[in-house]
């Protein structure tokens, strides 16, 4: 078993962190070189010289056109890793090569494979449309995690933590107070969690968005397809609307929250999240005030797993945690990345 699932794709970055510059990232224990070629293509390999292992991201190591020079000893690897120089010699060793990973870029991400590259199946990422259409804005960011992915993957799929560690934000008392739905769709590979609130108190992230006061009816419908990707399809309406019956829900207020959940190392996580809605779209004040307060709900759980992550790490071998109902959704969640890390 291994500590990751391998042979999947994961989010390595937003497309918009991506230039034609030297990028690294860890993604599974596995040091990334990226950039972006002259022609608008992201390449990815690994970010070490075969010769002697020095990082190619570390300065003096530069990009040239296409060219990485690395910065220590001069080896010199062009867009799809292969070697092209070697210093105080013509002839190239034929095993001087990087491996390049498989990218795909899509919905403002950029998704590199973990594994064989030839289970490298496109068809098989995600989608999270929102995030460029037209008809939607979007405000993202990106927290490093100390602690494991899955603490990150259990906290958002159990959402009754707003109420308390989120409360004067998004939390209200009837996120913990309304019983969920849970579902697992075991040959899509997709769990989904509920939660349908008719007359809720609403938050100040919603009522100083969309402008409603006092009650509300609000629906949350969590989506997560393991190992990386988690779609939150929350409707904020008057106490009473439901949408119509084509599907068609004009008296409503529409956001799409979407986090990817990338492991970088057994301990730590990059935590991608983006909020994208379907009204105020051209309203610069609410953007800020989005991403301003979804940044601040997103540390206050890195606080919270930043600590957990500890509490783990120091208990003795063989605690055992409570479950109860609201918990179903993330124990499906397990067992479902359990599975995935067993595959051989």
């Amino acid at each position: 078993m291994t500590s990751f699932p391998r042979d999947q794709w994961y989010v390595a970055a937003y497309g918009s962190e991506i230039v034609h510059d030297l990028f690294s990232r860890t993604i599974c224990g596995e040091p990334i070189l990226f950039w972006r070629t002259r022609d608008g293509a992201v390449t990815a390999m690994p970010d070490r010289c075969v010769h002697r292992r020095f990082p190619l991201s570390q300065p003096p190591s530069r990009l040239v056109d296409d060219q990485v020079v690395c910065g220590y000893h001069g080896f010199t690897y062009n867009s799809s890793g292969q070697c092209v120089a070697v210093p105080g010699q013509t002839r190239i060793p034929r095993t001087a090569r990087l491996a390049p990973y498989p990218v795909v870029e899509q919905d403002s991400f950029v998704w590199v494979f973990i594994g064989d590259p030839a289970n490298a199946d496109a068809s098989r990422i995600p989608r999270a449309p929102w995030l460029v259409a037209p008809d939607y804005t979007t405000v993202c960011g990106m927290e490093p995690l100390r602690a494991r992915y899955e603490l990150l993957v259990d906290n958002l799929l159990d959402l009754s933590h707003e109420t308390y560690l989120h409360g004067g934000y998004i939390g209200t008392p009837e996120v913990a107070s309304t019983p969920i739905t849970t579902e697992v769709d075991e040959d899509a590979g997709i769990v989904y969690v509920s939660r349908h609130m008719d007359d809720a108190e609403c938050p100040p992230f919603y009522s100083k968005s969309t402008g409603l006061q006092g009650r509300i009816a609000r629906w949350q419908d969590i989506e997560y397809t393991p190992p990386c990707l988690y779609k939150l399809h929350s409707r904020i309406a008057p106490v009473g609307s439901v949408p119509n019956p084509d599907g068609t829900d004009p008296d409503a207020f529409h956001v799409e929250v979407v986090y990817a959940i990338t492991p970088e190392t057994e301990h730590s996580t990059h935590d991608f999240w983006a909020v994208a809605r379907d009204f105020a779209l051209d309203d610069e004040d609410v953007s800020a005030f989005l991403a301003e307060n979804n940044r601040t709900v997103v540390l206050q759980d890195v606080v919270a797993l930043d600590v957990l992550e500890q509490v783990i790490a120091s208990e003795p071998e063989g605690y055992q945690e409570l479950s109860i109902n609201i918990d179903t959704g993330g124990l499906a969640a397990r067992r479902m990345l359990k599975k995935l890390c067993e595959k051989p």
